[in-house]
């Protein structure tokens, strides 16, 4: 065991580097009286089904395995569905909802959508299947997707998906940008 050797440099140093020293008198400590915490309002669960709004009657065919499925909402520029296609809207998120039910792609989707657009997500992909499997060959997701993303607040448009990203097994979609993100980045597109 060695012993450290104090040079007296050293001492000095440390001794105005503390300064003065007072002896304590006492070693209670009286703690003072602490403020009751502010309550908080309880998060409310999210409301994602309210996003869609169902009074909107469309007549919609029904859509088969290979059949593409393109909409643009009302006030848009066609040239925007034109844009997604070329793929020149970046690709922000993905959701692969094949082979789930109905309801549980339906609940899927709108809490995907809801995280998405809380997220600054503009451009996200939703992988459906073509349904190869369904009675019919009538695609039971694919034409819940087609009515559930019209009928959707958030979307502007969707259209289905290049082959290497799943063709007319998946679609791409154009969501409306929050609240919190449009002033910074409205400027930024172009519709």
């Amino acid at each position: 065991m060695t012993k450290k050797i104090q040079d007296s440099a050293d001492s000095e140093l440390f001794r105005l580097a503390i300064g003065t020293v007072r002896a304590i008198k006492d070693d209670k400590i009286a703690l003072a009286k602490a403020e009751k915490p502010k309550p908080y309002p309880k998060n409310k669960p999210v409301e994602i089904e309210n996003r869609l709004v169902e009074h909107h009657v469309y007549d919609l065919d029904t859509v088969s395995i290979e059949d593409r499925l393109s909409y643009i909402a009302p006030g848009l520029q066609k040239n925007v569905l034109v844009k997604m296609r070329k793929g020149q809207f970046g690709l922000d998120a993905e959701i692969d909802l094949h082979g789930l039910t109905s309801a549980e792609a339906k609940r899927q989707l709108l809490v995907f959508l809801h995280h998405a657009v809380i997220d600054g997500c503009r451009c996200v992909l939703l992988v459906h299947g073509k349904g190869y499997r369904s009675q019919d060959n009538l695609p039971v997701l694919k034409n819940s997707l087609n009515l559930w993303l019209r009928q959707h607040q958030d979307v502007l448009a969707f259209c289905s998906a290049k082959p290497r990203d799943g063709g007319a097994g998946a679609v791409l979609v154009l969501l409306r940008l929050a609240e919190k993100f449009a002033k910074k980045d409205e400027a930024d597109w172009d519709y």
